[in-house]
């Protein structure tokens, strides 16, 4: 046996039944707003990090015009292509989560990584929030759907172990566990000798849940009219980062300084950007439980924009009201210091609403009486897309 197979970490939660295992480390090859049977899944959520020109201090013309996206090294568009590619290998693919029938239920799984994010997580030394972000990504995919969470699996790689640096990163994955009501069933723990920089690993996982099928929510029923609610987001959540990096470093300012707002509140640059993404799981579900809930989008990549007319049938859009909910001090500065445009921010980042639900006129009010805090974004039109007024 190798030396890169020496180590052999078991990770199994104490309820689980069967004895489930960690595997051996191996080699591995400006938004201005006042404050079917069987269906596939991929969502191309791009998160590399900028190169080349891309990556400097964000001085020169593009910053005069604004700074993109696709300009910081991402390219939403080319990820929207390639699913395109895909549904002609796999057709049914690009909900939340992907549904495969088990009796009953569908079983549906997602799977996800932190994206660049990571890169703070490396600066400001914060790695045992990490893994909230990482389970949230799953987990809150596949609650679209209406499924229950049942178990999560990671994979951790890096170029020397660092146990107690790994120790850290997985507590966060058991403590985003908790927070969804599913168990770490087990994971992989790869040591890739120079592949990694020193100090720097890599993450993604996977999620398992189940849902009865006549209680799958999959978008038939929305009609117009029906109403769009938000439920409020903690900050950027893990979409946006190679952007919000570049922002940063224009603008200055460390991750140990505060960050410019004028609600009272201090918090440091770096604490606002690593906040842990929500985990909306219980919540989500308690609310499915009482009725009225037609459709439900994730805003991840590709923001409101992108997200929302995913869970719509064809011909049908959404109307967004801008100043329906209170936008975070983080969008704000980020929009300020990179001269942002309102679209472009719409279309990279959740801007303050993490989950969006699309629900009943009748069971509209009673929603948002009992999910409080809670907003009313919009509403169903005829037309495709999203339009904002």
């Amino acid at each position: 046996m190798g030396a890169d197979r020496l180590l052999h970490l078991v990770r199994a939660p104490a309820a689980a039944p069967a004895g489930p295992l960690r595997g051996h480390p191996r080699p591995h090859s400006r938004v201005r707003l006042p404050a079917t049977p069987a269906a596939g899944m991929r969502r191309v959520a791009v998160s590399c990090s900028a190169s080349g020109s891309g990556s400097g201090s964000g001085s020169g013309p593009a910053d005069e015009e604004g700074m993109t996206y696709k300009g910081a090294g991402v390219d939403i568009d080319a990820g929207t292509e390639l699913v395109r590619r895909i549904r002609r290998l796999a057709p049914g693919i690009g909900g939340f989560g992907g549904l495969y029938p088990h009796g009953d239920e569908y079983l549906v799984a997602g799977t996800d990584g932190v994206g660049t994010k990571l890169k703070l997580a490396f600066e400001t030394g914060i790695h045992d929030t990490i893994g909230i972000d990482l389970v949230a990504m799953s987990v809150n995919d596949i609650v679209t759907s209406g499924a229950k969470p049942l178990f999560f699996l990671d994979y951790y790689a890096t170029s020397k172990l660092n146990v107690d640096l790994a120790e850290k990163v997985i507590k966060g994955i058991v403590d985003g566990c908790q927070q969804s009501d599913c168990i770490l069933l087990g994971g992989e723990t790869a040591e890739m000798p120079d592949f990694y920089k020193e100090g720097e690993y890599d993450l993604s996982g996977f999620a398992v849940g189940a849902v009865k099928k006549d209680k799958v929510i999959d978008g038939k029923n929305i009609v117009e009219g029906d109403v769009l609610i938000g439920l409020p987001s903690s900050g950027v959540h893990s979409n946006g980062f190679s952007l919000a990096r570049r922002v940063l470093d224009k603008s200055g300012l460390s991750l140990t300084d505060p960050l410019p707002r004028n609600d009272g509140v201090t918090t440091t640059v770096g604490e606002a950007l690593m906040a842990p993404t929500v985990i909306y799981v219980k919540q989500v579900l308690d609310i499915i439980g009482k009725g009225g809930v037609k459709g439900l989008a994730h805003i991840t990549g590709g923001g409101f924009t992108d997200n929302i007319p995913r869970v719509f049938p064809k011909g049908l859009g959404a109307k967004i009201v801008t100043g329906s909910w209170q936008v975070l001090p983080v969008f704000e500065w980020l929009q300020q210091v990179g001269k942002i445009e309102d679209a472009e921010m719409l279309r990279t980042f959740n801007m303050g609403v993490g989950m969006v639900l699309v629900v009943s006129k009748d069971a509209a009010d009673r929603i948002l009486e009992e999910s409080s805090p809670a907003y009313r974004i919009g509403e169903v039109i005829q037309g495709e897309g999203v339009q904002y007024v």
